[in-house]
């Protein structure tokens, strides 16, 4: 059996969408509780929402053209320069924020815990949806 045709099981799903659900929220909460203006959290929110899609976009390039599915190559290189600017941005906004070390800390840790966890809940979902077109 190839292991890439493997059924995830529902550890791994289920760890991967409470992975997701955590950082977000945590992302989220912390964010709701920062003493920062409206402006700058809304920067912070789009830089999140931002990774996230990257993010998405990187795993499903790489899938596609693994599966030899046609994927050009600049849609492939501006998700990974997405995913490489979004972390620069939550860089470069974390050290000129006006936060304690632990708070930038903590939106740094949530902000990849998020970006890992969507890899995974696309993988897992794709990999789902792929299994049940191969029952049909």
């Amino acid at each position: 059996m190839n292991p890439g045709n493997q059924k995830a099981s529902f550890a791994f799903l289920a760890a991967s969408w409470l992975a997701l659900a955590v950082g977000i929220l945590a992302y989220l909460i912390g964010l709701w509780n920062a003493s920062m203006q409206l402006n700058e959290k809304g920067y912070y929110f789009v830089v999140l929402m931002y990774g996230l899609f990257a993010a998405v976009s990187v795993q499903k390039s790489v899938r596609d053209k693994t599966e030899g599915i046609p994927v050009t190559g600049i849609y492939l290189g501006m998700s990974w320069f997405s995913v490489i600017l979004a972390i620069l941005l939550l860089s470069v906004g974390l050290k000129n924020a006006a936060l304690a070390l632990s708070e930038k800390g903590f939106f740094g840790m949530s902000f990849v815990l998020s970006l890992f966890a969507v890899i995974a809940v696309q993988k897992n979902t794709r990999d789902t949806a792929t299994e049940a077109l191969r029952e049909v």
